[in-house]
């Protein structure tokens, strides 16, 4: 079985870009591309896989309804996924604690997790507002791989 660390390493290569498996409330799967990496979750301290998330994607009401979420990756034949429990936050999922600078703050941690950079964060900051972007942190409560 693959340790979280492991993936944190696999998703360096090429930014980060994983598949994102989300569960519909009719049982269908919708999954889509994601930059993301292994970072802290801000709340409990436990290492998790995080992405930036626009405010309207479809997986954010998904995960709000208690979807378990998993990404998976593939470098050439090999392959890391991590699946568990995501929780949000955001501007449309604040967290006692959490103000609009934090929040703000956060977003641009999970970027850099996702081996993000950026050459003018006050106009990503803007962006991020805009979209009403959160960060989607995923406990890995189940990590798998080939080797």
């Amino acid at each position: 079985m693959a340790a979280l660390s492991d993936v944190e390493k696999f998703l360096a290569d090429e930014n980060g870009l994983a598949t994102v498996s989300t569960t519909q409330a009719d049982g269908r799967v919708l999954s889509s591309i994601v930059n993301c990496g292994v970072m802290d979750h801000p709340v409990t301290g436990e290492p998790c896989v995080a992405l930036v998330s626009r405010g309207g994607a479809a997986r954010l009401g998904h995960i709000r309804r208690g979807s378990q979420v998993t990404i998976a990756a593939r470098r050439g034949w090999a392959w890391r996924s991590v699946t568990g429990p995501a929780d949000i936050i955001g501007p449309d999922d604040v967290h006692d604690g959490f103000d609009a600078d934090d929040v703000r703050l956060l977003l641009r941690e999970a970027f850099r997790a996702a081996t993000g950079t950026h050459d003018d964060y006050e106009e990503y900051d803007r962006v991020m507002l805009e979209d009403r972007r959160a960060v989607v942190f995923i406990a890995a409560d189940r990590v798998r791989g080939n080797y």
